[in-house]
């Protein structure tokens, strides 16, 4: 038996349309697509977000801190603000005042555990305070 196909039946199906019994090639690949932009738009948006914590992270600065503070309120703030500012922190390198400090600290520690008498200039004798001779007069207004 031969068989019959309509006559407004076409003979050969364009790739786009998936056979009636046949899967849906297109409509794989497009899925297979779609996962893959929305990882790597995630994965871009991760990179952009983390920009300045690495910034910061890379090049040791003091306010290493306060910078991914503020990377992490933005985030659950959709507050882009903070993002700006962690960005600016980031940049802007902070003078060390720490270091300094550290050091005048540890010479101050050094002088106060010295031994008596080294190194040390001889001491003044404490003389009796000195009285002023009380006046009787006439006292004066300062209207």
């Amino acid at each position: 038996m031969t068989e019959q196909i309509h006559p407004l039946a076409p003979h050969h199906l364009p790739f786009y349309l998936a056979p009636g019994s046949g899967t849906d090639v297109l409509m794989v690949m497009m899925g297979i697509f779609l996962i893959g932009s929305v990882l790597w738009v995630g994965t871009l948006y991760w990179k952009l977000h983390s920009l300045p914590e690495r910034m910061a992270h890379k090049s040791q600065k003091l306010q290493f801190e306060i910078v991914a503070v503020l990377g992490i309120i933005s985030l659950f703030t959709h507050m882009h603000i903070f993002w700006v500012a962690g960005l600016l922190l980031a940049m802007i390198d902070l003078p060390d005042f720490g270091t300094p400090l550290r050091s005048i600290a540890g010479s101050v520690e050094r002088i106060a555990d010295a031994a008596p008498g080294e190194g040390r200039e001889p001491e003044l004798p404490i003389l009796p305070p000195v009285e002023k001779p009380i006046v009787k007069g006439k006292e004066h207004s300062h209207v």
